[in-house]
């Protein structure tokens, strides 16, 4: 006898049913509303009665979608992390895919990625929080965020230098990619966000300017070949 729309898989089980667009809406809204509220609040001040209303659903919708405070916020981390190193790893392929000048190009690649704090300030929000709350957060989604955030970034800008050194513009091979990375990042991210505690305090374009100039400076006298 042939089965109807019901029909049940061979685990016995219905088969998953997709979310549907006013299920995905409104888990966007939550996400969205959750950003701003653990931005706001932090991990521990952050109630999910805060959160709803800030996301215009109820509580139950929540815990229908999340389960708890926990999944909620991992969702929200880990989602925007992978959102914000999508478009990092596009401002490497940007203005590093094809480099007539070096100097010139890392300025310009280093001018626009301190601009991403303020290209997604909900998200910079939630990572300033993690900062005095890091003993208070669950160490595995610490981990996966630095995974999918900070790591992956870290390693695909690697993978640009160790690309650069191979067309012979910085002195850069297989044993100091890495290392380059990680110079370049702290040079110029990490003055800026020293500075300016991932955003929360503006800095003049003035200020943000020398940071970055004295960075790329810095790095080219640890990694430039004669050329540069």
């Amino acid at each position: 006898m042939a089965s109807g729309p019901e029909q049940q898989g061979s685990d016995g089980q219905k088969p998953q049913k997709p979310l549907r667009k006013g299920m995905l809406e409104k888990r966007r809204a939550i996400t969205s509303g959750a950003r701003t509220v653990f931005g706001r609040e932090g991990y521990t001040r952050a109630s999910i009665d805060a959160i709803a209303a800030e996301a215009g659903v109820s509580t139950r919708t929540i815990y229908n979608h999340f389960g708890d405070k926990e999944g909620l916020f991992r969702a929200v981390l880990l989602e925007s992390a992978e959102s914000v190193t999508a478009a990092t790893e596009a401002l490497f392929e940007r203005h590093l895919r094809k480099v007539r000048d070096i100097e010139e190009d890392l300025l310009d690649l280093a001018r626009d990625w301190v601009g991403q704090s303020a290209a997604h300030p909900a998200h910079f929000s939630v990572v300033r929080q993690i900062i005095p709350e890091g003993g208070r957060l669950p160490s595995d989604v610490l981990e996966e965020w630095q995974r999918v955030g900070p790591r992956a970034s870290q390693e695909a800008l690697a993978r640009w230098m160790l690309e650069l050194g191979r067309q012979g513009k910085i002195a850069v091979d297989e044993s100091n990619a890495r290392k380059a990375a990680r110079h370049f990042a702290l040079m110029v991210g990490g003055g800026v966000t020293a500075e300016s505690y991932f955003g929360a305090l503006p800095l003049e374009e003035a200020e943000v300017e020398e940071i970055v100039r004295d960075g790329v400076e810095i790095f080219l006298r640890l990694y430039g070949t004669q050329g540069s």
